[in-house]
């Protein structure tokens, strides 16, 4: 038995024009449910499950996906993720990508959530060759706590390292520490409570698609603060600050829908679970 909490393992292929499952192991309390085709694609969406219902204290998780050549795959998970009470020893979980060339991924999971003394880090590294795409978002919200307050956790620590054929393109590092810092201060959270990115890389990345996009979210009605930034590879990052998740969702959904219509003129699958 591994040390680890859970342990999950992907591999996808491309088989005639339809990906397909190559090797699935997981153990633990890190599960995957059987493969979906949403409207008819020939791509599955797996979705992720966490049996226990949410991280504890010492809680590690490991996943590693890699896509063959050619292959796409839509990655999310059932729930969002809680991450409850860690007193002792931070809840961990690890992440590895690898996408060879042609390759199309998205990873949408529902959003964190980290209630009252919780202590969470992850780390994302992705290893893509020239020609994959990478489609990526994730949702921070604060739980609730019988005190009431907006930011009741201790440490939020999210880092991703993005590799271009072995070659460090990305460095992303978020870390949110309420009690050591001014969460409504300049270059936290500025007066709000949520935090959302979506981050895409894929060649066909021009600068009509970022107009495109910055109309698009600019335009939406609500409360909130975002930002698009271009890599220097291509692709980009919008970060979005408000007040609530469904609102991060729907400007996340709208962005996934006008890149997903750009590129391959299809529309993305409905993935929420509610």
């Amino acid at each position: 038995m591994s040390d680890w909490t859970g342990v999950l393992e992907l591999d996808v292929e491309n088989r005639g024009g339809r990906t397909v499952a190559d090797n699935i192991y997981f153990q633990g309390a890190f599960k995957v449910m059987r493969p979906v085709y949403l409207n008819g694609y020939s791509h599955p969406c797996y979705y992720l499950l966490n049996p226990g219902g949410g991280y504890l204290d010492g809680d590690t998780y490991r996943m590693k996906v890699t896509l063959a050549e050619d292959s796409r795959l839509t990655l999310t998970t059932q729930s969002s993720t809680k991450v409850y009470k860690t007193p002792v020893s931070y809840a961990y979980q690890e992440t590895e990508f690898h996408l060879e060339k042609g390759s199309y991924l998205e990873y949408l999971p529902d959003p964190l959530i980290a209630y009252k003394d919780a202590k969470y880090v992850q780390k994302n590294v992705v290893h893509m060759e020239r020609g994959s795409t990478l489609l990526y978002s994730d949702i921070v919200t604060p739980g609730w706590s019988p005190e009431g307050k907006e930011f009741s956790y201790d440490t939020l620590r999210l880092k991703n390292e993005i590799y271009m054929d072995d070659e460090l393109v990305v460095f992303d590092h978020i870390k949110l520490q309420p009690a050591r810092q001014n969460m409504g201060g300049l270059g936290f959270m500025e007066g709000y409570t949520h935090l959302g990115s979506f981050m895409v890389i894929g060649e066909q990345t021009d600068d009509d698609l970022l107009d495109s996009l910055y109309e698009i979210v600019d335009g939406m009605e609500g409360d909130f603060e975002f930002g698009i930034s271009r890599l220097t590879i291509p692709g980009f990052t919008i970060r979005i600050l408000a007040d609530k998740t469904q609102l991060i969702e729907s400007i996340v959904s709208a962005c996934h829908l006008a890149v997903s219509e750009k590129w391959h003129q299809v529309e993305p699958s409905f993935l929420r679970k509610y």
